[in-house]
Protein backbone atom coordinates (compact mmCIF):
# COMPACT_ATOMS: atom_id res chain seq x y z
CA UNK A 1 0.00 0.00 0.00
CA UNK A 2 1.45 3.31 -1.11
CA UNK A 3 1.28 6.22 1.29
CA UNK A 4 2.47 9.79 0.94
CA UNK A 5 2.02 11.75 4.15
CA UNK A 6 2.60 15.51 4.20
CA UNK A 7 3.36 17.59 7.26
CA UNK A 8 4.53 21.07 8.15
CA UNK A 9 1.70 23.25 6.96
CA UNK A 10 0.30 26.08 9.04
CA UNK A 11 -0.37 29.79 9.34
CA UNK A 12 2.43 32.26 8.71
CA UNK A 13 2.71 35.98 8.07
CA UNK A 14 3.75 37.33 4.70
CA UNK A 15 7.52 37.30 4.37
CA UNK A 16 7.85 34.31 6.65
CA UNK A 17 8.97 30.74 6.01
CA UNK A 18 7.60 27.22 6.28
CA UNK A 19 9.06 23.82 5.57
CA UNK A 20 6.85 21.05 4.25
CA UNK A 21 7.81 17.40 4.40
CA UNK A 22 6.40 14.31 2.73
CA UNK A 23 7.15 10.79 3.92
CA UNK A 24 6.66 8.01 1.38
CA UNK A 25 6.11 4.30 1.95
CA UNK A 26 5.15 1.39 -0.26
CA UNK A 27 7.25 2.53 -3.23
CA UNK A 28 10.88 2.25 -4.26
CA UNK A 29 11.38 5.90 -3.47
CA UNK A 30 14.70 6.42 -5.26
CA UNK A 31 13.26 5.63 -8.70
CA UNK A 32 10.35 8.06 -8.41
CA UNK A 33 10.36 11.72 -9.24
CA UNK A 34 8.72 13.65 -6.43
CA UNK A 35 6.76 16.85 -6.76
CA UNK A 36 4.74 19.41 -4.87
CA UNK A 37 1.49 20.80 -6.22
CA UNK A 38 -0.90 23.27 -4.65
CA UNK A 39 -4.56 24.06 -4.94
CA UNK A 40 -6.24 27.25 -3.81
CA UNK A 41 -10.01 27.35 -3.23
CA UNK A 42 -11.90 27.38 -6.51
CA UNK A 43 -8.76 26.91 -8.58
CA UNK A 44 -7.01 24.08 -10.36
CA UNK A 45 -4.21 22.07 -8.84
CA UNK A 46 -1.00 23.73 -9.96
CA UNK A 47 2.55 22.47 -10.24
CA UNK A 48 5.00 24.00 -7.74
CA UNK A 49 8.26 22.06 -7.93
CA UNK A 50 9.72 18.68 -8.69
CA UNK A 51 12.93 16.81 -8.00
CA UNK A 52 13.48 14.04 -10.49
CA UNK A 53 14.87 10.65 -9.53
CA UNK A 54 18.07 11.90 -11.25
CA UNK A 55 18.22 14.96 -9.00
CA UNK A 56 17.13 17.46 -11.66
CA UNK A 57 15.07 20.31 -10.25
CA UNK A 58 12.17 22.19 -11.79
CA UNK A 59 10.16 25.06 -10.35
CA UNK A 60 7.16 27.06 -11.40
CA UNK A 61 7.94 30.67 -12.23
CA UNK A 62 5.81 31.85 -9.33
CA UNK A 63 8.03 30.20 -6.71
CA UNK A 64 11.44 30.21 -8.37
CA UNK A 65 14.01 31.81 -6.10
CA UNK A 66 11.81 31.50 -3.01
CA UNK A 67 11.11 27.77 -2.71
CA UNK A 68 13.61 24.91 -2.60
CA UNK A 69 12.76 21.25 -3.09
CA UNK A 70 15.01 18.49 -1.78
CA UNK A 71 14.89 14.76 -1.17
CA UNK A 72 16.46 12.20 1.13
CA UNK A 73 16.37 8.80 -0.50
CA UNK A 74 17.64 7.07 2.63
CA UNK A 75 14.61 8.33 4.57
CA UNK A 76 12.16 8.29 1.62
CA UNK A 77 11.26 11.91 2.20
CA UNK A 78 10.87 15.00 0.07
CA UNK A 79 10.82 18.52 1.48
CA UNK A 80 9.81 21.95 0.31
CA UNK A 81 11.46 24.94 1.97
CA UNK A 82 9.27 27.97 1.38
CA UNK A 83 10.73 31.42 2.02
CA UNK A 84 9.45 34.95 1.49
CA UNK A 85 5.90 33.64 1.56
CA UNK A 86 3.15 35.71 -0.01
CA UNK A 87 -0.62 35.67 0.55
CA UNK A 88 -1.01 34.21 -2.95
CA UNK A 89 0.92 31.14 -1.78
CA UNK A 90 -2.08 30.22 0.36
CA UNK A 91 -3.31 26.79 -0.73
CA UNK A 92 -3.46 23.12 0.12
CA UNK A 93 -0.07 21.65 -0.78
CA UNK A 94 0.12 18.10 -2.11
CA UNK A 95 3.04 15.73 -2.45
CA UNK A 96 3.04 13.52 -5.55
CA UNK A 97 5.12 10.70 -7.03
CA UNK A 98 5.78 10.02 -10.70
CA UNK A 99 7.43 7.00 -12.27
CA UNK A 100 7.44 8.54 -15.74
CA UNK A 101 10.52 8.92 -17.88
CA UNK A 102 10.18 12.63 -18.60
CA UNK A 103 9.50 15.74 -16.54
CA UNK A 104 5.86 16.74 -16.39
CA UNK A 105 3.90 19.48 -14.66
CA UNK A 106 0.52 17.86 -15.39
CA UNK A 107 -1.15 16.55 -12.28
CA UNK A 108 -2.80 13.64 -14.08
CA UNK A 109 0.62 12.25 -15.00
CA UNK A 110 1.45 11.59 -11.35
CA UNK A 111 0.86 8.14 -9.94
CA UNK A 112 0.41 8.71 -6.22
CA UNK A 113 -0.76 11.58 -4.05
CA UNK A 114 -0.76 12.60 -0.43
CA UNK A 115 -3.78 13.96 1.40
CA UNK A 116 -2.51 17.53 1.41
CA UNK A 117 -1.48 20.06 4.04
CA UNK A 118 -2.89 23.58 4.41
CA UNK A 119 -0.61 26.59 4.08
CA UNK A 120 -2.12 29.96 4.93
CA UNK A 121 -0.16 33.19 4.49
CA UNK A 122 -1.64 36.27 6.12
CA UNK A 123 -0.97 39.78 4.86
Amino acid sequence: QVQLIESGGGLVQAGGSLRLSCAASGITFSIYSMAWFRQAPGKERDFVATIRWSGQLYYSDSVKGRFTISRDNAKSTVSLQMNILKPEDTAVYYCAADRGAVHTTRSFDYDYWGQGTQVTVSS
